[in-house]
């Protein structure tokens, strides 16, 4: 399996995981109760649940370009070190995104979004690169 396809596999994994942070803080401040219910009386939350919520939100929104462009690079056949590395890139910035947001670190958060939209782009140009039909 090419290294795109396992970070494409290991970033799904990373969204489902995303989705207990939130989960765990409804629990622990609502109880259980509140948190297999239609959660229209959520009690207020620490700032941390909601800046999970956000950053697994914000996944959400990069991961269906990132599965695109991986997808086309796996048909095509033009997967190579370049496109190897974005992916990479983007999985484990957007790791580190997720962290970096929970804990409310602001400018770190910041670096490792950008990181993450550098590994895309450079996926993308090998992609934009072989309409030419010359290859980076």
């Amino acid at each position: 399996m090419d290294v795109e396809l396992k970070m494409l596999v290991a970033s799904a994994l990373l969204g489902v995981a995303q989705a207990f942070p939130q989960l765990v803080a409804v629990t622990w401040y609502g109880g259980i109760g509140v948190a297999v219910g239609n959660r229209d009386d959520v009690p207020e939350l620490p700032p941390w649940a909601g800046r999970a919520t956000r950053a697994h939100q914000n996944f959400l929104a990069n991961l269906l370009p990132f599965t695109a462009l991986v997808l086309v690079v796996h048909q095509t056949g033009l997967s190579n070190e370049d496109t190897a590395w974005g992916a990479a890139l983007f999985f484990w910035s957007r790791l580190a995104y997720a962290l970096i947001y929970i804990a409310g670190v602001p400018y770190l958060r910041t670096i490792a979004f950008v990181a993450s939209l550098f590994g895309m782009l450079d996926i993308a140009l090998v992609l934009v690169s072989s309409w030419s039909g010359t290859t980076p």
